[in-house]
């Protein structure tokens, strides 16, 4: 019985002990965590504060550089303030200084007046009957010996037969004639149905606006009835665009993924065949050694037309002409084929760089490594530029005969009547003029003269006249020669 009431309070003391160590763990545990939240707030006060100050300065430093602009702005409006009214001072002078010329030339017009009065007075002539006296007088005195000139540079030309000889076969090469390819570029693909025009633009017109996108190529969808008319100044992106466009409606998947994706094929396709054709038509007249950047922008040519004339074409057409022509007057042949050629290689891109085809493409000859005697007949092909070697004038007049020869451009038979006439007109508005022609498709003007009203020294300066009228009233590619021709007959009859 002992041993059973020593065990209870055993184990009543053990429990009295086991809650009062538990209570003594919970009142420390309490007493740590009240610790660390009183630790908290104060680290939390100080970030607080901390932050607070740093904004405070930021605050300031905003304030201080405001007030730094404030203060230029200030500076400036002041400065400008000054500058204006040094202008309106400016302005006030220029306007009296105005007023004094003026002044001084009035009084300069007086005196000028005055003078001419006591000269007329003192010769006893107009000044109108004076000017017209002197030019008389000139033109007596120096007539003969300019129609001597005239005649001694004749003879001249006469002696350097060789030289001259040369230049007498290039010219009448220019009556030559030969068949014309033309040829213009596509800007308009025909749609396999109406319903296409849809697909073609999309659901808000996400498909359209991927395709220009794709290739920076304007789709006019409405404007014709059955077609889709692409428009572009770049002759290489409206042919992306077309085949582009024509490999989407074969497939008839059309959404914006599979529309980067087949424009991206398209335009491979094109520099692969921009680069065959360069290639074709250096092969098919026979010259090798020109570069391959070269070739590339030769082969662009393919999808450039002027007036109508593929201008690949024309270029091919030319070369094998200038060939023929070299090898006749005993010029490099190569040079000239590669040069005529090559010869409007700067039309490739006239839509990238500012001005004229011919001195573009010599820039663009002279960078790839070719010779200068390629490089001037490039350049020189057109008249701003003077033709000094054989081959230069065979480039030009290859350039003539494939140009400017009726057919060889597209334009109607009335406006090329029109032309003609204009010519024709513009020469019989001279006096002294029996009869006028146009010829050689208008690249030439023959005017006839009275020999009684135009003598030979009037003639030179009647086809200077008529050449100036022509360059200031008319607009033409290439060159207009005047020929005045001037003939007297003695007829007598023996009986």
């Amino acid at each position: 019985m002992l041993e059973l009431l020593i065990a209870a309070v055993g184990i009543v003391a053990g429990i009295g002990g086991k809650y009062a160590y538990d209570k003594q763990q919970s009142t420390n545990r309490k007493h740590k965590a009240e610790t660390e939240l009183a630790r908290a707030e104060r680290k939390s006060s100080e970030i607080l504060l901390k932050a607070k100050d740093e904004a405070l300065k930021i605050e300031q430093e905003r304030r201080r550089e405001m007030k730094k602009i404030e203060d230029r702005l200030a500076d400036r409006e002041t400065a400008l303030d000054r500058k204006l009214d040094d202008l309106d001072q400016r302005a006030e002078k220029l306007r009296k200084h105005e007023d004094e010329v003026e002044e001084l030339k009035g009084e300069i017009r007086e005196i000028r007046s005055r003078q001419q009065e006591k000269l007329e007075k003192i010769a006893g002539l107009k000044k109108k009957d004076a000017a017209e006296k002197l030019m008389a007088m000139t033109e007596r005195d120096v007539k003969d010996d300019l129609v001597g000139l005239v005649v001694k540079l004749q003879k001249d030309a006469v002696d350097d037969a060789e030289e001259r000889a040369q230049l007498v076969i290039l010219g009448a090469m220019e009556r030559m004639a030969s068949e014309v390819t033309a040829e213009r570029t596509v800007t308009a693909v025909k749609l396999t149905d109406d319903d296409m025009k849809g697909r073609i633009i999309g659901k808000e017109g996400r498909n359209i606006q991927a395709m220009q996108r794709a290739t920076g190529v304007d789709f006019l969808v409405d404007d014709t009835p059955g077609m889709v008319v692409l428009s572009s100044f770049d002759p290489i992106r409206r042919q992306v665009a077309r085949i582009g466009l024509e490999m989407l409606m074969k497939d008839g998947r059309i959404h914006p993924g599979r529309i980067e994706e087949v424009f991206a094929k398209a335009e491979k396709q094109i520099e692969k065949d921009v680069l065959r054709a360069g290639e074709d038509a250096a092969r098919e007249v026979g010259v090798t050694g020109i570069p391959k950047e070269l070739l590339q922008l030769l082969g662009q040519l393919k999808y450039r037309t002027s007036y109508g004339q593929n201008v690949l074409l024309h270029s091919t057409e030319m070369a094998h002409m200038a060939g023929l022509m070299a090898e006749e007057i005993g010029a490099n042949v190569r040079v000239t084929k590669v040069a005529t050629l090559l010869h409007d290689i700067g039309k490739a891109v006239t839509h990238k760089v500012e001005g004229k085809h011919h001195h573009i493409g010599a820039e663009l000859v002279r960078k790839a490594g070719m010779s200068e005697d390629i490089v001037h007949a490039v350049e020189a092909h057109h008249d701003d530029i003077e033709a000094t070697t054989p081959e230069a004038l065979v480039v030009r007049v290859c350039d003539a005969i494939s140009a400017a020869r009726p057919g060889a451009r597209n334009i109607s038979a009335e406006n090329f009547s029109e032309r003609m006439r204009d010519l024709e007109n513009i020469a019989t508005s001279f006096k002294g003029i029996d009869k006028a022609y146009a010829i050689s498709a208008g690249r030439e003007v023959r005017v006839i003269v009275r020999p009684e009203s135009v003598d030979d020294l009037s003639a030179i300066k009647l086809a200077r006249d008529v050449a100036n009228k022509i360059e200031s009233t008319m607009q033409y590619p290439g060159t207009i020669k005047v020929n005045v021709i001037r003939e007297t007959r003695a007829i007598e009859y023996a009986k």
